[in-house]
């Protein structure tokens, strides 16, 4: 089932100048400035009696507005009655520690058994909220801390903190091959080319920052603390594979695994069957966008990880003297 939609609008004096996404969401504030974009692309936005299909488009003071397209019910999105580490709640936000193997939204290949399934069974209101009030994800074999929002107000307030930068997200992360300092890899990333799955970096792609700081180092390995800038999809594991640092254990960017001269048995296998990228969303900090408040959560190293570093450990006392840069 399909709902028809025609909006009907005129563009005021104050908007001229402003962005055609900003005006629409202005203009009509029942959709999200995300859906108005989709429309937009998708030919259903007219100017005037002119069609417009760039989101950004500078408008001027007095032009008609006409949108003409269809909502469809999703009928994906179930509620599932499923577990959920929630480590902080109130009325407006809840903040979640994922577990590997969880995905957060339902899409290709995955239409449920998600975060999103599991917010909408335990709060159902929150299907009033664009896309269960989830404003950034975590990749399915990614652990750690997420943010929710519980309300609209929230959810908005939310994705303009994450937009201007104002939530500070920290991840651990494990790589291949011994590193000397940390520092910052500053490439746009985009879709792949020609692997629609991954992601890459492309100077044509969007701006992309990802710092990162030395923890702790092995032989062969490294233990990162990085902090994203932005958030692009798999920017962490594309920006650590870009400068030779792949993720221990990431099936998509890390290559062949290569054997570590002098491993022990141990070492070689545990590697061998460290099946995800080793990386964990620790700390997330953010000014509650309603209260105000600054707040911040910490999430210990699960334990998969936390067996990696003590058998790189081992591995490091057991060859002091032997270091394998990449």
């Amino acid at each position: 089932m399909s709902q028809a939609i025609q909006l009907t609008g005129t563009i005021e004096p104050h908007h001229e100048g402003k962005r055609l996404d900003q005006v629409l969401a202005d203009l009509f504030t029942d959709y999200s400035r995300t859906r108005l974009k989709e429309w937009i692309l998708g030919g259903k936005v007219q100017l005037d009696g002119k069609v417009c299909l760039l989101p950004k488009e500078k408008v001027m003071g007095g032009q008609q507005v006409e949108i003409a397209t269809e909502l469809e019910d999703d009928t994906r999105w179930q509620a599932q009655d499923l577990p959920l580490n929630i480590v902080y709640e109130d009325e407006h936000l809840l903040v979640i520690d994922k577990p590997a193997g969880l995905v957060v939204h339902p899409g290709a290949g995955t239409p449920d058994g998600t975060v999103l399934n599991a917010l909408l069974h335990r709060y159902p209101d929150i299907a009033e909220v664009p896309r269960a009030g989830i404003v950034h994800r975590l990749d399915k074999e990614t652990t750690g801390l997420m943010v929710v929002a519980k309300t609209i107000p929230a959810q908005i307030r939310l994705v303009y903190a994450l937009q201007k930068r104002r939530i500070t997200r920290e991840y651990e992360a494990i790589v291949v091959g011994h590193m000397t300092a940390g520092g910052t890899v500053d490439e746009p990333i985009s879709r792949h080319s020609t692997q629609r799955t991954m992601m890459a970096v492309n100077p044509m792609g969007k701006p992309a920052i990802t710092h990162y700081r030395v923890a702790e180092r092995f032989r062969a390995h490294t233990r990162l603390r990085c902090r994203l800038e932005t958030g692009r999809t798999h920017q962490i594991r594309v920006h650590m594979a870009h400068i030779n640092h792949a993720l221990v254990g990431d099936p998509v960017y890390g290559g062949r695994l290569r054997p570590i001269r002098n491993a022990s048995v141990e070492l070689s296998d545990f590697l061998r069957t460290f099946r995800r990228q080793a990386l964990h969303a620790t700390m997330l900090r953010l000014t509650h966008p309603i209260t105000g408040e600054e707040m911040e959560w910490h999430s210990p190293i699960p334990d998969d990880m936390v067996q990696l570093i003590e058998v790189l450990r081992l591995d490091s006392a057991e060859h002091p003297d032997d270091i394998v840069w990449v």
